[in-house]
């Protein structure tokens, strides 16, 4: 075992920093959220919303995550390396990869498509009734992406942000830094950290039900694994199937 991946006692978070730590990212990130979509949502209402989680990505999620990890660095090994900072490294497997991403991959799918949508209808009608209805997510035309040269670079930015950049730094954060340090909560550390994750996405909260379920047993496997890359290629894979499948609906 790598005595690098089990945090000392004085690198544990309390339940009110992992709180903070994994909840204010996703505060500055829905404020970009908000004002870029009050901005764009008159100006390309097609991808307002589009745009404006790109924006959060890039002016919130990545400065503060990565940032925050590279300080924490900084701070201890006066190194800009995140060795000793971004655990959970363990090598594993090439047929654990093969086995099981495509399984979490499986289980995230059912969730979203067939758990999902009644759960989601139902918040949103009752729980989140008062929600904007420009502030939801819908389809969005991508015909028009090869003629307007401004909506197909929204949609390139789009796939890179919110499928490969956002979801690598995000499972460096939750993951490899947040995760590991609630280990002394032994089998809750995943659960609290698939929740908390979940919640810090303030721009869809009548998706968390689902988030959780498709989540979980992801988080599980990387905390048992001890191994963070499992996590990254799940997130990014499943992002990319996303982002595909609105692409294909929305024609």
């Amino acid at each position: 075992m790598n005595t690098d991946d089990i945090p000392g006692e004085s690198t544990k978070h309390s339940i009110w920093q992992s709180l903070l730590l994994h909840l204010v990212p996703g505060v500055l990130i829905f404020i970009v959220y908000f004002v870029s979509a009050s901005i764009l949502i008159n100006r390309l209402p097609s991808v307002a919303l589009l745009a404006a989680l790109s924006l959060g990505i890039a002016l919130a999620l990545i400065p503060f995550e990565l940032g925050y990890l590279i300080l924490q660095g900084w701070r201890k090994y006066r190194s800009l390396s995140l060795c000793g900072i971004v655990l959970y490294r363990e090598p594993i497997r090439v047929w654990d990869y093969v086995l099981f991403v495509p399984l979490l991959l499986i289980w995230a799918v059912f969730c979203f498509a067939f758990i999902s949508p009644p759960i989601e209808a139902y918040l949103q009608q009752t729980v989140f009734a008062w929600w904007p209805n420009w502030l939801i997510p819908s389809a969005i035309d991508t015909s028009t992406f090869s003629t307007n040269p401004t909506l197909g670079l929204i949609a390139l930015a789009s796939l890179s942000f919110q499928a490969i950049i956002g979801p690598i730094v995000e499972e460096l954060y939750f993951r490899g830094y947040l995760l590991p340090r609630l280990s002394h909560l032994k089998t809750w550390a995943p659960l609290i950290n698939t929740v908390l994750f979940s919640l810090y996405h303030f721009f869809t909260p009548w998706q968390n039900p689902a988030r959780i379920l498709a989540l979980l047993p992801a988080v599980y496997l990387v905390q048992r694994k001890r191994n963070i890359y499992l996590g990254i290629v799940f997130h990014v894979v499943l992002n990319l199937m996303g982002q595909g499948i609105i692409a294909v609906l929305s024609r």
